[in-house]
């Protein structure tokens, strides 16, 4: 994770198209003062959630495909975390590990109960595969014993899904340096805490070292809340939805700079409140305030990483 907030900083400072506002982040650190946001995951709506092995499972199949929902304008992360849900309540091995490895593009819009083809759907099929050919390796076919082996560390269970599943390492190159960040590999890591409040597949003992989950919805709201500014030419590209191609200095810095921008808030309204707050806390309300803002522009770049 310090590498996550180090390689983050790093772009924040040598940044070309995207600058941030520490008066923004000031005042948006001053309004959160005495009302730090405590968002609840939901986990008995759309969800699903048995309070034991198969909920990590299925946790970890729907982040292994939580990406990219944009180039279809009719499908949301709800309609990916439900149709699981409903496709495990009607078959409770549908994603045992051997079954994972063997769905095909059409079986997973049938699972989904999508009516076309998914965006990026070789990508999410591919990745499925993956999931399943590692957790049958090494980890008994159980994304629960993976769990286990992070002993109840976030920093070293974002190590292992990293090390162990490559769909999952969410690093780029920046003007000659590497910058990592991690998004659904912390995002599971935040799913399990949320999801069991804290305890037994949820528990962490440094939950704390979680960043904010770089994706393409709190860019946005940052740069409504004048936290974030563009440049020009960014701005253009953005409102005219034009395609930002995943790796460029435009998609790195938007990313890279909301995980810093956040940390800077967190650390601020930690300051001033007295209190602890945590990032995931920070995120979850960030874009919990973006999906409901129907006037949001974001970035649009095809990527398997959010």
């Amino acid at each position: 994770m310090e590498q996550v907030r180090s390689t983050s900083a790093w772009v924040a400072s040598n940044a070309s198209h995207v600058t941030i506002d520490y008066a923004g982040i000031e005042k948006v650190a001053e309004n959160m003062k005495d009302s730090i946001p405590k968002v609840e995951w939901d986990f008995e709506g759309i969800h699903y959630f048995d309070n034991g092995p198969l909920s990590v499972q299925y946790l970890f199949v729907l982040d292994a495909m939580n990406f990219c929902f944009w180039p279809d304008n009719d499908l949301s992360y709800d309609h990916l975390a439900s149709g699981l849900k409903a496709a495990l309540e009607a078959d409770k091995s549908a994603f045992d590990a051997d079954r994972l490895q063997k769905y095909t593009g059409p079986e997973l819009r049938k699972l989904l109960k999508w009516p076309r083809p998914l965006p990026l759907e070789d990508e999410r099929v591919r990745l499925l595969h993956e999931v399943g050919s590692e957790l049958e390796r090494s980890f008994d076919g159980k994304a629960s014993n993976l769990v286990k082996s992070g002993g109840k560390s976030a920093a070293r269970l974002v190590d292992l899904i990293t090390s162990h599943f490559p769909g999952f390492r969410d690093h780029t190159m920046y003007k000659g340096h590497q910058v990592f960040l991690y998004k659904r590999a912390q995002i599971f890591v935040a799913d399990l805490w949320g999801a069991f409040k804290g305890q037994d597949y949820g528990e962490f003992n440094d939950i704390s070292s979680i960043t904010m989950f770089a994706d393409y919805i709190v860019p946005a709201v940052l740069e409504q809340l004048g936290v974030l500014r563009y440049s020009p030419c960014l701005s253009n590209l953005i409102e005219s939805k034009s395609e930002i191609c995943s790796g460029s200095e435009e998609e790195v810095e938007l990313r890279a700079c909301c995980v810093y921008a956040v940390e800077k808030i967190r650390d601020l309204v930690t300051k001033i409140s007295g209190k602890q707050v945590l990032s995931v806390e920070l995120d979850l309300w960030l874009w919990s305030f973006g999906i409901v803002c129907p006037s949001l522009q974001h970035h649009r770049t095809l990527s398997i990483y959010y």
